[in-house]
């Protein structure tokens, strides 16, 4: 790991084929006339998967990164016995993101946003001095801060303030990392919002989301553990889905995989889930309408408060734009369904039940859909299916932990003046 040499690769606009240099932190085609994507293209078409040492970076070869840091953790696939016995799948492969050591899955954040933030600060420079912004519903906060704690990364986090219960942690912060919140009553959108305010400073920059070539591949580590683990590309995807980045992510690095050439041809279909009742892309794909449809700001706040896979409530998702989630829907006859709370309450306990580790809601929302399709007989027995647990052991690292939690340095009323916001952040930083 010593001696890494930063990966080769361009980037390409989705919508106008264009290919160009990255220059570094490139979010976007500025040329393009419409919104879209920009993807890696890997000079390396043949993958090789390095030792379990490397952590996340075992799959450095498609990782847009110049440097590895230290403390990262791969996702786990495994044949299932239990689930696939019971809902009657002789080819169910579970990729396992969390705490489960018995099973080798070392996620201390118990969440597959680790692979996220692992590829992302690996792609930022090593002498970067300004701040990176990440705004968060919890996992994606947690997930960052770790690794900007571990690694002395300048980080600012936005969380809705109903959120904070997911800001804890196996040990105290670094100083280099501060947390803001929007008020009671925000959600996910409003913690957006509140982080935007922050790029009017020369200070700040960031993240990128989905746009974030680092983001989507590291998330696409998952599809590379699957094939790689089983030997070819499965028939089936299912994840719980909230801005559906991690399904882009899938479909991309499935045509990565199709062009390595020894894995198969076969493009899985993507069965993305959302929780009932905050199903916006559900409604929208149901009326095979690329745009996203209405929906009223205090309607999405009250249904996201509602739903138990809070990290699932997305109110802009990158679902409409060129290579965002319609396009990998159309693209992989996929299909978005939803699961009520009552039913991924059930399909979780199942699931610890079956397979011996606690799993959160989100993944629980892509369990019950799983046992929905197969009991509706949509899916063969022989079918091969990949299921991707999102995010696992929490319950389990907490008992086994004494936890902290990081506290917010300022909560900000929902309507903030970004000119406070700002000058108030920047002070947290002297």
């Amino acid at each position: 790991m010593e001696n890494f040499t930063p990966t080769v690769y361009t980037l390409k606009c989705v919508a106008t084929d264009h290919e160009f240099e990255d220059a570094g932190w490139t979010l976007e085609y500025k040329q393009c006339s419409e919104p879209s994507l920009v993807r890696t293209v890997y000079a390396k078409k043949q993958i090789e998967v390095k030792d379990d040492s490397y952590g996340l970076y075992k799959f450095c070869d498609w990782l847009p990164i110049g440097r590895m840091l230290k403390g990262s953790a791969a996702p786990v696939t495994y044949r299932s016995e239990g689930l696939a016995r019971h809902i009657g799948l002789d080819n169910l492969f579970i990729t396992l993101n969390g705490y489960c050591p018995e099973r080798g899955a070392a996620m201390t954040t118990c969440s597959f946003k680790e692979t996220e933030a692992y590829s992302v600060c690996g792609r930022a420079a090593a002498g970067e001095e300004r701040i990176l912004v990440v705004a968060s519903a919890g996992n994606t906060a947690r997930a960052f801060a770790k690794v900007c704690s571990e690694n002395n990364i300048k980080l600012l986090l936005s969380v809705p303030a109903d959120n904070l219960s997911a800001m804890w942690f196996e040990k105290p912060l670094a100083p280099c990392v501060k947390l803001i919140a929007c008020d009671r009553g925000g959600d996910y959108f409003d913690a957006i919002r509140l982080s935007d305010m922050l790029l009017k400073s020369p200070r700040f920059y960031a993240e990128g989301g989905a746009k974030n070539v680092a983001r989507r591949d590291g998330m696409g580590t998952t599809v590379l553990s699957a094939v790689t683990t089983i030997g070819r590309i499965p028939d089936y995807y299912f994840q719980g889905v909230g801005s559906g980045t991690g399904a882009i992510a899938a479909w991309e690095a499935n045509m990565r995989l199709v062009e390595d050439g020894r894995f198969g041809s076969n493009m899985m279909r993507l069965m993305v889930s959302q929780n009932a009742p905050f199903v916006p892309m559900y409604d929208a794909w149901r009326a095979d309408s690329r745009d996203m449809l209405p929906y009223a700001a205090d309607k999405a706040r009250r249904d996201a408060g509602i739903i138990d896979a809070k990290v699932l409530s997305n109110r802009k998702p990158p679902y409409s734009l060129r290579g965002g989630l319609y396009d990998a829907l159309k693209a992989t006859n996929g299909d978005v369904l939803t699961a009520t709370n009552a039913q991924v309450r059930k399909a979780a306990r199942l699931f610890e039940e079956l397979e011996g580790v606690d799993i959160h809601p989100a993944a629980g929302v892509a369990v019950a859909s799983l046992i929905k399709q197969v009991a509706d007989g949509k899916i063969a027995r022989d079918a091969y299916v990949m299921l991707n647990i999102t995010g696992a052991g929490e319950k389990r690292f907490r008992e086994e932990h004494d936890l902290v939690y990081l506290e917010p340095s300022h909560v900000f009323p929902l309507d903030a003046d970004a000119d406070k916001v700002v000058s108030t952040v920047e002070s947290m930083f002297e």
